[in-house]
């Protein structure tokens, strides 16, 4: 019950939050949300990694680095070179590697999965078609025309995931547009 009310006030919370917005429209509203929702995860899976994350990838570098030294006496023998490189895995890499693994779902679970997921749920029954009915006098975000002539009508949660894949293929383009800019111009100020 406790939860249940927790939920209902950060729903209304955001809805408080979100309302202005619609007077641009639903599809703007819920393009905006989803932008936002991933500019902040894009920051905080960025900035957040716990201790034991930072440790298990310094640790699994180390002997990852160990390994390929090791792989690297297969000039002079071989065999040896491929015993080392096994047992140096059998030994700690493995180990190490499954923990860093875990540890890096886990953090990414928690700063990327988590809110975007909950953002969608959110969205997906503030704008259901009902609600979008009520507050915009249509039951759909806009009509989508196909090849076979019929229309198909788009709604809240899926505008949501395309905005969501929409921001991160504008921020990849987005940096290495920056990139590139920032390669020029350091080519450009070099004295000649």
């Amino acid at each position: 019950m406790i939860i249940l009310n927790a939920l209902k006030y950060v729903q209304g919370a955001l809805d408080t939050l979100f309302s202005p917005l619609h007077v641009l429209g639903p599809a703007a509203t819920i393009m905006i949300i989803a932008f936002l929702i991933a500019s902040a995860v894009k920051l905080f899976t960025k900035s957040f990694k716990t201790k034991r994350y930072k440790e298990l990838e310094k640790e699994f570098y180390y002997w990852y680095d160990i390994k390929q030294q090791a792989l690297e006496v297969q000039d002079t023998d071989p065999e040896k070179a491929k015993e080392l490189g096994r047992n140096i895995d059998k030994a700690k890499l493995n180990k190490v590697y499954y923990d860093y693994f875990f540890e890096g779902l886990l953090n990414n679970l928690l700063t990327m999965y988590i809110p975007i997921f909950m953002m969608l749920g959110y969205v997906n029954y503030t704008y259901r078609p009902q609600a979008l009915e009520a507050m915009f006098g249509k039951s759909y975000l806009f009509l989508l025309p196909w090849f076979n002539g019929k229309q198909y009508e788009i709604g809240a949660a899926f505008w949501y995931v395309f905005c969501i894949l929409l921001f991160y293929v504008l921020s990849f383009i987005a940096k290495i547009l920056f990139k590139n800019i920032r390669r020029k111009n350091r080519i450009n100020s070099m004295p000649a």
